[in-house]
């Protein structure tokens, strides 16, 4: 998606040159001849960047004016001057009223691309700071990790859905990765370049939801208020957990969900943007439209195309590899040297259910390494396992699992056998692959035992 530039000039022939040696380049480009027209411009949609003349003829606001009235705006959006007349001490003005930089007219095309690219570049890399510092801080996770038929099949509609600009409900358990999918839809998308902005629903309280939505116009603290919305523009905004947001805000976001405009709070001109947008939920729609929590004409509209992430009780074969990638991805955090798990431990965490899903399993693994007291080159066993989950997972024999000492050997071995199997068979939901994974057998021997035991896999 192409780049596109604000040119503010009072003379026609310079807008004209710089739009021409711009859009030979494959930028997109608007022009200003006006302090007016320029405010009309960037208050309806705000540009990649902006070109902007210091002196400016028949305009109630000069080059700094309106950089300052740009600033306030749009804190982040870099803003290149020119001048025909400038001196020194103007350009160190412009640099440090916020300015990334300053060109004298008459300039060359190679120096005016190089500074626009320049500009651009380092706009990009700052977003993509912030954005790697969010994840940090939240989740953390930055793949789809495992090659189960779930996770390909997922792979497989990212390819396809991350090409449209179709909006997307993706639907999973608490912590199982739906920001994840959205991040990889969006990277895998046109809009890549673009900034993606997840917003956290319950954040976002009736009081403060329009304004945190689509702006304000009211000063604060000497600066307007961009919204989620704004600040998604010509990328995806994220809506964590949907069925949060308030109904109030929810009746407004369905307008500017459709047309792609809204007025920010106390504004009055239209802004125009250009946002996809992927929501995520892991409670059931159906239900939340009854008890009017959500909107149906906003589900509707969010829902184009429907995604689901699996938890992990539907993936175990990827435990393993999960449990491994956030090893690696820790052990580099915290100062760790790498370490091993032994398969006694990775066939308790596959047979574990794992109710808080992916982001459980993040922190457990953690846990682990932190209070991993093993020699460097020995694995770590399933006693590094918190207890909760050693006992659940199967590990220990208690309850029903105590075999009877009363019956000869064969019998006893026979009937723990069956009722090993048959609970093995349960947990796994019939999935022979899985179990057989699990125990340790291939799966035709598997289906041997399983007939040999009379135990049927309806």
């Amino acid at each position: 998606m192409a780049d596109e530039i604000l040119i503010v000039d009072d003379e026609p022939d310079i807008r004209s040159l710089i739009s021409l040696i711009l859009e030979d380049e494959g930028f997109q480009t608007v022009t200003a001849a006006n302090a007016a027209e320029a405010r009309e411009l960037l208050s309806a949609r705000p540009p990649s960047c902006v070109i902007l003349d210091i002196w400016l003829r028949d305009s109630d606001m000069d080059g700094l004016e309106i950089l300052s009235w740009c600033q306030s705006i749009y804190p982040e959006l870099p803003v290149l001057m020119i001048s025909g007349h400038g001196t020194i001490e103007t350009a160190v003005q412009a640099i440090r009223q916020g300015a990334y930089d300053f060109v004298e007219k008459p300039f060359k095309a190679e120096r005016l691309l190089l500074t626009v690219r320049r500009a651009l570049h380092n706009r990009k890399l700052e977003k993509e700071n912030a954005e790697l510092r969010q994840q940090s801080g939240s989740n953390g996770q930055v793949a789809l990790i495992g090659q189960s038929a779930p996770i390909n099949q997922l792979r497989q509609q990212v390819e396809k859905v991350a090409k449209t600009a179709s909006r997307v409900m993706i639907t999973g358990p608490s912590g199982s990765g739906k920001e994840t999918l959205a991040r990889l839809i969006h990277d895998h998308s046109d809009r890549a370049d673009g900034p993606f902005v997840a917003a956290a629903c319950a954040r976002l309280t009736p009081e403060r939801a329009d304004t945190d939505l689509f702006g304000s116009e009211n000063l604060q603290y000497d600066r307007r208020v961009v919204g989620l919305l704004e600040q998604a523009h010509r990328g995806t905004l994220y809506f964590d957990e949907v069925c949060d947001l308030p109904l109030e805000a929810q009746g407004r976001l369905v307008r500017a969900v459709a047309e792609q405009s809204f007025r920010r709070i106390g504004g009055g001109s239209e802004v125009h943007v250009d946002v996809r947008i992927i929501s995520a939920s892991s409670r059931d729609l159906t239900q939340e439209m009854a008890e009017k929590r959500l909107r149906e004409d906003l589900f509707y509209r969010l829902s184009v195309v429907s995604l689901a992430m699996p938890g992990l009780a539907e993936r175990r074969e990827d435990i393993a590899m999960l449990a491994k990638h956030f090893a690696t991805i820790e052990s580099s955090r915290l100062g760790r040297p790498a370490v091993k798990f032994g398969d006694d431990l990775l066939n308790a965490m596959r047979a574990y259910h794992w109710p808080g899903a992916v982001r459980q399993l993040r922190n457990v693994v953690e846990s682990m390494l932190i209070l991993a007291n093993t020699a460097e080159d020995e694995p770590l066993s399933v006693d590094a396992l918190p207890t909760e989950i050693r006992g659940v997972g199967g590990v220990e024999i208690t309850g029903d699992n105590v075999i009877n000492l009363a019956l000869p050997l064969r019998d006893a071995r026979e009937s723990f056998e069956r009722h090993y199997m048959e609970q093995q068979l349960q947990r796994f939901e019939g999935n022979i692959s899985q179990m057989a994974k699990f125990i340790g057998m291939e799966r035709s021997a598997l289906h041997r035992k399983l007939k040999s035991l009379d135990i049927h896999n309806n």
